[in-house]
């Protein structure tokens, strides 16, 4: 049995009574007036005790001063330890330090800013990088490779003798930046599904928007479809009024610019005009008589009058 097992855990009494010194070791490490009342002890083992003291420092509520004063075995005089200030149960900590890699969340990169990428990101995993032989998971497989070798020679006008140089055969590397593999790393299944997650509680069917849509975003003509396997669930937002115009959105996402949900009414054409081709209607050259404001008045009258 070790000696910590055997030790007992019931103060000492000599320590335990050595309040005052302990007190004025705190008093000595601390700034004045900051050292409050007594606020309990501790054993820490045979003939150790942790004597604590409050803390009237602004700026640390809840802390301690922890004063360790110890006795060698059969001394009568207590002599002092160690003197540190420590947090209590309800003390007012910083929050736990984070590394910066995980303190990073989306839109925190600026113009200028680099973000490294670990080696081992769960995120990623080996491609082609252009090496002649592929890794043991590229799809560029050792059989590919003789179809290449035997079959994807270049095409020239001529007969080989009549040519400058020898036509070169097609290569692994040449076939894979053909496909698009000539990347270090790709997607793993995990950063894939990472992903996927992602986009689908941004844009996908459970969001309010979704929700109240007329119909999903799978028959809207402003989807546009991306490739690789996440093709199979989502796609890019092509309408300029959507809320997700630009954004990888969920087949089952939806929202009221769907290219179907409501059509405009078209402008009501007028009704063509009606003409009688029956009947004519006169139309007097000149105005009748009676239809001005004057009275018509003869010749005779207008004589009496004085007109001319």
């Amino acid at each position: 049995m070790s000696a910590a097992t055997t030790r007992s855990r019931t103060p000492d009494r000599l320590c335990a009574e050595a309040v005052d010194l302990a007190r004025a070791a705190a008093e000595e490490a601390a700034a004045p007036g900051v050292v409050g009342e007594h606020a309990g002890l501790e054993s820490e083992g045979d003939r150790v005790v942790t004597h604590f003291f409050e803390c009237k420092e602004l700026g640390y509520r809840g802390w301690r001063w922890a004063v360790t004063v110890a006795r060698a075995s059969r001394a009568k005089f207590v002599t002092l330890d160690e003197v540190v200030l420590l947090p209590g149960p309800d003390a007012l900590l910083a929050p736990e330090w984070v590394p910066w890699s995980e303190r990073l969340r989306p839109g925190d990169m600026g113009p200028g800013d680099l973000l490294p990428t670990d080696a081992e990101d769960l995120r990623l995993e080996p491609g082609y990088s252009g090496e002649e032989e592929p890794v043991s998971n590229s799809a560029v497989s050792e059989e590919m490779a003789e179809l290449v070798e035997a079959e994807d020679a270049e095409v020239t006008a001529g007969v080989p003798a009549s040519l400058p140089v020898v036509p070169s055969r097609g290569s692994i590397a040449s076939v894979a930046e053909e496909l698009g593999m000539r990347r270090a790393r790709v997607l793993s299944r995990y950063g894939l599904h990472v992903a996927a997650d992602r986009w689908e509680e941004s844009y996908g069917s459970k969001t309010p928007m979704a929700q109240a849509a007329p119909a999903p975003c799978v028959s809207c003509g402003f989807l546009q479809p991306i490739g690789g396997s996440l093709g199979q669930a989502f796609g890019v937002c092509a309408n300029e009024f959507s809320p997700a115009d630009g954004r990888v959105v969920s087949l089952s996402y939806g929202c009221g610019g769907h290219s179907e949900a409501a059509v405009m009414p078209k402008p009501p054409q007028p009704a063509p005009p009606v003409i009688d081709e029956t009947r004519v209607d006169p139309f007097p050259l000149r105005p009748a008589p009676d239809s001005g404001s004057v009275p018509v008045v003869s010749d005779e009258d207008a004589a009496e009058l004085g007109h001319s």
